[in-house]
């Protein structure tokens, strides 16, 4: 099968993963792929990184004369390439794809919406996702039953995959547990809260900064450890430091920029918070950690509710309500044996093989 993904992204971030990462599955089985991308870009240099040459049309812009110009190179794209599948990750030069379908006909056109923002109830949404694309993916079930429901996309159109982890990459290591938590200066006496991510405020990394101040400094748990395994974007380290020293937790917290081995990492954690606020429709972050069989614990934002058990959840935005859900992780080691377990159920059924057959399984009934 041939397909093109499009991946106009500026950041390599869960939507550029999710398009990159089903790229390079279906190159690996086989499959003759093309990318597109953004020139200058994090998604443009990660798909270089992972081998790709990726292609480059000004498909964000907002000048008639470059989109027409566009229009005139992908046509000239879709007849030497001769596609099987075009599939787009973003909605921007998603209306010259519509228009390439309808006047060749020569492929199928996938729209996947892994965007935190749900899309538009107008008529040009409606016509194309409804009239024009042959299949909607959405990331998560709230943005599947939004395209059902709102824009009225028959549902036999509309699918959800929710990506998958790579359990070549991600998994529990032992070693690298113990030497890692060696250098940061823990034990196995603590017990370690860990989040995953970009510094961000849609992240949490202020509420959980919080919540661990509390616990440690008002509700005397001393064997507490806080290890944020990330680095600075849209927030600074210099603010994210701030908060740390605000709640007087900095000798127990470490901030571990980015790591050669992520896995190593993420297996000294005893415990991975989700603290989203919003967003997470892409569970990059989850997936890797359960991957790695560590417990998380949740807010109930985005995709979370699909796989993880409400009694694992807590509400968003709240440090008073993640208090009590890492007291209770922290304290309980029945309860936290019990999440675990069943979010390993869950992730058995989220790999990369998963993710592959799912979306070949989708293109194949085009």
């Amino acid at each position: 099968m041939k397909t093109i993904q499009i991946i106009n992204v500026r950041w390599f971030n869960a939507t550029a993963w999710y398009g990159l990462y089903l790229a390079r599955l279906l190159r690996e089985a086989g499959h003759e792929t093309l990318v597109i991308t953004q020139p200058g870009t994090e998604a443009d240099d990660k798909a270089k990184e992972w081998g790709f040459t990726p292609l480059h049309f000004d498909l964000n812009s907002s000048n008639p004369l470059k989109l027409i110009r566009a229009y005139a190179q992908l046509y000239k794209l879709i007849k030497e390439f001769s596609p099987d599948v075009v599939n787009c990750h973003r909605g921007e030069g998603f209306i010259l794809w519509g228009l390439l379908r309808k006047y060749l006909g020569s492929f199928k056109l996938v729209r996947t919406r892994g965007d935190q923002r749900l899309p538009k109830n107008n008529l040009p949404n409606r016509w194309l996702h409804t009239n024009v694309a042959d299949a909607v993916v959405a990331t998560n079930s709230v943005m599947a039953k939004h395209f059902i429901s709102k824009l009225h996309v028959p549902e036999h159109k509309v699918s959800t995959i929710f990506g998958g982890v790579d359990t070549g990459k991600f998994m529990f290591k032992a070693e690298g547990r113990a030497d890692f938590r060696k250098k940061l200066g823990y034990d196995d006496s603590h017990f370690v809260v860990s989040m995953l991510g970009r510094f961000d405020e849609v992240k949490g990394q202020k509420e959980l900064i919080e919540a661990v101040g509390k616990l440690y400094n008002e509700k005397g748990m001393k064997h507490l450890r806080l290890m944020l395994l990330g680095f600075e974007t849209a927030t600074s380290q210099v603010e994210v430091e701030s908060w740390i020293a605000d709640n007087n937790i900095q000798e127990i917290t470490r901030i571990t920029g980015v790591v050669p081995d992520v896995s190593a990492a993420i297996s000294a954690m005893d415990l991975g918070v989700i603290a989203s606020k919003w967003s997470e429709t892409i569970a990059r972050a989850a997936f890797e950690i359960m991957a790695c069989k560590r417990p998380l614990i949740s807010t109930g934002v985005g995709v979370m509710p699909d796989f993880m058990d409400e009694e694992a959840m807590f509400e968003a935005g709240s440090a008073d309500a993640l208090v009590g859900a890492i007291e209770r992780a922290a304290k309980d080691e029945v309860y936290r044996q019990r999440i675990l377990e069943s979010q390993q159920k869950e992730i058995a059924e989220l790999s990369e093989q998963h993710f592959l057959e799912k979306t070949l399984d989708l293109y194949s009934k085009l």
